[in-house]
């Protein structure tokens, strides 16, 4: 069996087993429409992307005499701005995330790797090339690209909470971190420090429960970790109400404060909203993210 056959029968084998994640993926994506030339952009590159009429400043050199010679005009070959064109993508798969207060709300992890999903399309189908930060998943374009992110996102780990991954940034990339942000805050602030120095922009989209957010519990109440290596009771829930919605305002606070310092931007969604209402933010910020 050839390589090329190879790879579409491990292709094949992997999308039989993701389906479900795949197919509301594309079904999310489909709602958000592109532009005529998706993201795209000018600049040093191997793609070809258009021809465009010699403009002052042009080097010669560029002009294609082949196109030219169908004109009275003299014409550059453009090429894709190939490092701007990688976006990579962190999404929490920590068991933080695996929490949903109701069973008509999905779990916080659904939501994470049902956005990073539909937004790897979205890029894809822009001709960006997606990948993972760190060095599982180098960013790459086509449908295998996309089965490898499904099938990776498809995965939980064991760990209460998880830190953003900033290893393997690519230089002046893109980048996009979603999670619940309720883990060590050291780390997401070493993660996107580390980003930027490396001049990548990107975005923070936080992903909560909405009871994470009003906090509805009264009496006696046990609040245990999903992964259960913390726990704590207590007789009146009421009296941690305030404390708790503080410390969460602070850390939202402190969330948007990092991503303004580092030149991200940073948005908060709850569960109990349409995802698509967070695939059109994630889509405008990459968007307007390019300088």
């Amino acid at each position: 069996m050839t390589p090329e056959l190879a790879l579409r029968a491990r292709a094949e084998g992997e999308a039989a087993r993701l389906p479900p994640l795949l197919a509301r993926a594309e079904q999310l994506a489909g709602t958000v429409l592109l532009g005529e030339h998706g993201r795209r952009r000018a600049g040093l590159g191997d793609d070809f992307w258009q021809y465009r009429p010699l403009m002052p400043g042009d080097n010669y050199r560029a002009i294609d005499w082949r196109r030219s010679a169908r004109s009275d005009s003299q014409f550059v070959k453009d090429r894709e701005w190939q490092i701007a064109q990688s976006v990579m993508l962190w999404v929490d798969r920590a068991a933080s995330m695996r929490f949903a207060s109701e069973p008509r709300l999905p779990e916080k992890a659904d939501r994470a790797r049902l956005l990073g999903l539909a937004v790897a399309i979205l890029l894809s189908r822009a001709g960006e090339r997606v990948g993972l930060t760190g060095f599982t998943l180098p960013p790459r374009r086509g449908a295998a690209q996309l089965l490898r992110l499904a099938e990776f996102f498809s995965d939980a780990e064991a760990e209460d909470y998880a830190t953003p991954e900033a290893r393997g940034m690519i230089p002046h990339a893109r980048a996009i971190f979603v999670s619940d942000f309720l883990g060590d805050f050291d780390g997401i602030e070493a993660a996107l420090a580390k980003a930027a120095d490396r001049g990548v922009r990107g975005v923070l989209l936080q992903v909560l429960d909405p009871a994470e957010e009003a906090f509805p519990y009264r009496g006696r109440t046990i609040f245990q970790s999903v992964g259960g290596s913390m726990a704590h009771e207590t007789l009146k829930a009421t009296d941690l109400k305030a404390r708790y919605l503080e410390r969460l305002a602070e850390r939202k606070d402190r969330l948007d404060y990092l991503a303004r310092v580092t030149g991200w931007q940073y948005s908060c969604h709850h569960t109990s909203e349409t995802a698509q209402s967070a695939l059109l933010w994630l889509w405008r910020a990459l968007d307007g993210g390019h300088g």
